[in-house]
């Protein structure tokens, strides 16, 4: 069992940054694929970021330039580090470990951390 927790979340004004992190218990976290998505209240779950053992990465064109994921495998972590936030990036963000890259599935997920953006 994989445990996922985030951390990072706050209230930030239009134009700030913050940085998400997501630590890992996986003994092969490093063999992971790691996902960010997030959830705004009404809305359906939405694929913000992911990120391959090999480091290669995608966004999501809403997020492209702005956002940018990252990996630490010293730490088993993984980061969503957000500039120029605009109130539309409110939600409830959440990390993923996918075991297998070549599949849909994300096999674990944390709990969730809160952003909110202010205008």
């Amino acid at each position: 069992q994989v445990q996922l927790v985030e951390a990072g979340g706050g209230l930030v004004q239009a134009g700030g940054s913050l940085r998400l992190s997501c630590v890992s218990s996986g003994r092969t976290f490093s063999t992971y694929t790691m996902g960010w998505f997030r959830q705004a209240p009404g809305k359906e779950r939405q694929f913000v970021a992911r990120i391959f053992s090999s480091g290669n990465t995608l966004h999501a064109d809403s997020v492209k330039g702005r956002f940018t994921i990252s990996r630490d495998n010293s730490k088993n972590t993984v980061y969503l580090q957000m500039n120029n936030l605009k109130p539309e990036d409110t939600a409830v963000y959440y990390c993923a470990a996918k075991l297998n890259p070549t599949t849909q599935l994300y096999n674990y997920w944390g709990q969730g951390t809160q952003v909110t953006v202010s205008s």
